[in-house]
C-alpha cells in the first residue's frame, strides 16, 4: 500500500493535435486588379518574341516565338497572381503550351490573318497552353481542368477582339495585341480567382499550414 502511494503520478500522454490554419482571403477585386494588370506582359512578350524569331511565317519561327513569348507572359502573370502560382513552373507551363500551340495553330491555319484563321489558331493554341498551364496549377486548385477547358475559347477571343480593335496582325505576331490581352486578362482572371482563391501575406498558399497543439 506504502509502495503504491509513494509511487509518482504521471500525467497522460497528450497527443499533438494538428490544426489546420488558413489566411485571411485578399479583397477579390484587388487579387482580380493585379492579375489583369498582367496583360502588359503580352506585348512585351510579344515584342520579344518578335525580336527573337521575327514573324510567324514558319515552323521555326513559330516554334522560337512561341517559347519566348511564353515564357515572358507566363512569368508576369505569376509575379502579379498574388502568390498563388510558382514563376519558374507556370513560365516554363506557358512558354511550352505556347510555343507548341503556336507551331501547330500557324500551321493548320497556313499562317493566314484573318479574322477566322486567327481565332482558329489562337484556339488550337489554347487547347495545349491550358492543358500546360492546368498541370502547373497547385495542388489545392479547385477542378483545374475547368482552366484547360477554357483557355481555347479565351485565346481565341484574344485574338478575335485584337482583330476587330483594328490592330494590324498582318505583321504575324506571335500574340495578340494588348486590347485582345486585357480582355483575357479580365476574363481568366474571373475565372482564376473561382479556382484558386488568394490568401493573405504570410501565410502558406498552395496548401494549408499546419500547427501542432497540445490537446
Amino acid at each position: 500500500m506504502r509502495a503504491f502511494m509513494r509511487a509518482p503520478l504521471r500525467a497522460p500522454l497528450r497527443a499533438p493535435l494538428r490544426v489546420s490554419v488558413r489566411g485571411p482571403r485578399r479583397p477579390a477585386l484587388l487579387v482580380w486588379g493585379r492579375w489583369t494588370a498582367g496583360f502588359l506582359a503580352f506585348p512585351i512578350g510579344g515584342l520579344a518574341g518578335r525580336a527573337a524569331a521575327g514573324p510567324v511565317d514558319d515552323a521555326m519561327s513559330a516554334l522560337v516565338g512561341g517559347v519566348v513569348t511564353g515564357a515572358v507572359i507566363g512569368a508576369g502573370q505569376a509575379l502579379l497572381s498574388s502568390g498563388r502560382l510558382s514563376p519558374p513552373r507556370w513560365a516554363a507551363a506557358t512558354a511550352a503550351g505556347s510555343g507548341l500551340g503556336l507551331l501547330l495553330g500557324a500551321a493548320l491555319v497556313g499562317h493566314r490573318t484573318d479574322l477566322g484563321s486567327l481565332a482558329l489558331m489562337g484556339a488550337v493554341e489554347g487547347v495545349l497552353l491550358g492543358v500546360a498551364q492546368a498541370c502547373a496549377l497547385p495542388r489545392t486548385a479547385r477542378l483545374p481542368w475547368l482552366w484547360a477547358v477554357a483557355m481555347p475559347a479565351l485565346w481565341a477571343a484574344g485574338w478575335t477582339v485584337t482583330t476587330l480593335a483594328g490592330v494590324g496582325v498582318d505583321a504575324r505576331f506571335t500574340v495578340f495585341g494588348a486590347t485582345g490581352a486585357l480582355t483575357f486578362s479580365a476574363l481568366s482572371g474571373i475565372l482564376l480567382h473561382r479556382l484558386l482563391p488568394a490568401t493573405a501575406p504570410g501565410r502558406t498558399t498552395g496548401s494549408d499550414a499546419l500547427r501542432e497543439v497540445d490537446a
